[in-house]
This record gives structure tokens, C-alpha cells and sequence, in this order.
């Protein structure tokens, strides 16, 4: 959703992250299969389901294999 992990950070910091639909304020929360995180970006919310990690980082599209987009945005 972000470039870079302090972004990410920020994000949840600054209370923009729901992890089940509880606000999440520890960027090392750590997040669980199935879980269903509510990012608020900019002008849009984001709602996805995590469906699985990588053992290391990537790029972004092999990040989206990763989650299920549950909201209207980007949705293909």
C-alpha cells in the first residue's frame, strides 16, 4: 500500500490501520492469516484479507498476490 516500511509505520501511528476491524497503534503488531486489515489512504479505504506471506521482501507485484482486495478500490 506503501513504499516503505516507516511509511507504514506512520500510517498505523497515526491510527489509519485497522487489523479485524479494531484501530491498530503498534506497527509491529504482528498480523495473522486471514486477517482483515482497513487501511485509510489518502481519499480512499482500502479493505483486504491477508492470504499469505513471503519468507522475504518483494516487490509489488508479488506483494499483491499476498491479500484479497474486499473493498471497490483496485478491484479487478
Amino acid at each position: 500500500m506503501v513504499k516503505a516500511r516507516t511509511s507504514a509505520a506512520e500510517l498505523v501511528g497515526s491510527g489509519h490501520v485497522r487489523v479485524n476491524g479494531t484501530r491498530e497503534t503498534s506497527p509491529g503488531h504482528a498480523i495473522k492469516l486471514g486477517d482483515v486489515l482497513t487501511i485509510a489512504l489518502d481519499r480512499t479505504v482500502r479493505v483486504l484479507k491477508v492470504t499469505g506471506f513471503n519468507e522475504r521482501r518483494g516487490d509489488a507485484a508479488s506483494a499483491r498476490v499476498l491479500y484479497e482486495e474486499l473493498s471497490g478500490a483496485n478491484r479487478n
